[in-house]
């Protein structure tokens, strides 16, 4: 690594449950040496973007949460999706989910809630694995082909805990399915009680950036209901996506395009 590279580091020590280090726990976990290891501290607590605190240690500085407010207001892929979600969930009685691909995990970025009789655990700013619950499925199944194999490759067993297959070819052979049918349904596998539809979103080059899923308070609906969601969890994804690629199509508002899918028995 670079000494950039070698920088940035120093901030994926708090994407676990730890929140706070010391200057001597962050050179044991690094091996950096000590006079390396203030030089970086100093840029990024000059940046906003870590503090210390007496008697505490190094954690992250108040930049990160002014970052996340300008994230939630002007990010172009929550500005796209926030209309068709809030039209999405006064159709289905439920909680819509925005994700977003990061690494080798699925981050919710956007929550409507639709209900109040359950709660959803999958909060904006919480990853979660490529491998459990729609919403981070129907991105797998998106993925370039070498990345779907060294995904199997590291972990075999996490494949098969996710319904997966029990080899590479039957992983594939599931995801084929999933990617062209356009969406993805799991019974309590993230959250149990609840069963999850999701329908991913792409860039303008066919990308996967990311998906937009409902998710609703029971974990037994039927095939046709399912069919239904799963029909307009599809409709808002695309108008995601065309939004998200600025075609030179003009885009109706999404209340009048989910008015239209009614009528027309969507």
């Amino acid at each position: 690594m670079n000494s950039l590279e070698r920088m940035i580091v120093i901030l994926d020590l708090f994407e676990g449950e730890r929140l706070e280090w010391t200057l001597e726990e962050m050179q044991a976990e690094l091996g950096y040496t000590r006079s390396t290891l203030y030089r970086y501290l100093k840029v990024l607590t000059d940046a906003g973007l870590m503090t210390s605190l007496p008697d505490v240690g190094y954690t992250l500085g108040p930049r990160i949460a002014e970052l996340d407010y300008q994230t939630r207001e002007r990010d172009p892929l929550i500005s796209a999706s926030r209309p068709v979600m809030a039209e999405l969930v006064t159709e289905i009685n439920g909680i819509a989910l925005l994700c977003r691909r990061y690494r080798d995990r699925v981050l919710c970025v956007h929550q409507e809630q639709g209900t109040a009789s359950f709660h959803s655990n999958y909060e904006r700013g919480l990853a979660r694995p490529l491998l459990q619950g729609a919403a981070s499925r129907i991105i797998l199944a998106s993925l370039p082909s070498l990345m779907i194999r060294k995904l199997y490759d590291a972990d075999p067993a996490a494949v098969r805990e996710a319904g997966l297959g029990d080899s590479l070819n039957a992983m594939r052979a599931r995801l084929r399915a999933m990617r062209q049918a356009g969406w993805d349904k799991t019974e309590s596998q993230v959250t149990r009680g609840v069963t999850g539809i999701a329908a991913p979103i792409f860039d303008r080059r066919n990308n996967v950036l990311g998906s937009l899923s409902v998710t609703m308070g029971e974990d037994h609906v039927s095939e046709a209901w399912a069919a239904e969601v799963a029909q307009r969890v599809m409709l808002c994804a695309r108008i995601v996506t065309r939004t998200i690629a600025r075609t030179d199509e003009p885009e109706a508002p999404a209340s009048v395009i989910l008015a239209k899918s009614r009528i027309m028995g969507i």
